[in-house]
């Protein structure tokens, strides 16, 4: 698979199939690309917690929001959850803007997964509070986000924004979920 495909399939997938089983070692490939990814001045201040336990998971699962501006929806169902997790750390004794790295990060992990036919979802709208109890996080680590995976069980489709207002993604009758993008043409300066 080309970067280009990569990049357009590298959706976030909020449903999976169940019965995908992501292993450590596996999680562990995905952080070795953000680890080898650039980081502003070089301080490298994030930190990852790996989850594949269905336990943890569950317990992570309830830290979680889903899909804002699906507001009818609420979340996968227990046959939809994801099969792994990686919950993204900012490391205050390092440094404090964590912006460019996390997104670098992201895009390397979730690449990374997409390669090996995983999808995935960042999910900043979590309760950091529990999951930092949850997780045993020390207190000089702040949660950034948590990134979900499993094998896509939904499928997007991405279409160009008619109203240039209009960024929300939704689901059809027929449950496909569209994600509007602006054109090209919108985005670069002539």
């Amino acid at each position: 698979m080309g970067l280009y495909e990569l990049v357009y399939r590298n959706r976030c997938y909020r449903r999976y199939e169940s019965g995908a089983s992501i292993d450590k070692e596996v999680l562990k490939s995905f952080v070795d690309l953000a680890r080898l990814s650039s980081s502003a001045q070089n301080l490298q201040p994030l930190k990852y917690c790996l989850s594949c336990d269905r336990q943890m998971n569950g317990k992570i699962f309830d830290t979680l929001s889903w899909a804002g501006y699906l507001q009818e929806w609420e979340g996968p169902s227990a046959e939809e959850r994801p099969e792994a997790y990686i919950v993204v750390l900012g490391d205050r004794s390092i440094g404090e803007n964590f912006a460019i790295d996390a997104g670098i990060a992201a895009q390397s992990i979730r690449l990374g997964a997409m390669e090996k036919g995983f999808g995935s979802c960042i999910i900043a709208s979590c309760d950091r509070g529990a999951l930092s109890k949850i997780l045993k996080i020390p207190e000089s680590l702040e949660v950034l986000f948590v990134i979900s995976f499993g094998i896509p069980g939904e499928e997007i489709v991405l279409e160009e924004m008619t109203d240039k207002s209009d960024i929300k993604y939704y689901r059809d009758s027929k449950d496909l979920h569209h994600l509007p993008k602006r054109t090209l043409e919108d985005i670069i300066l002539h």
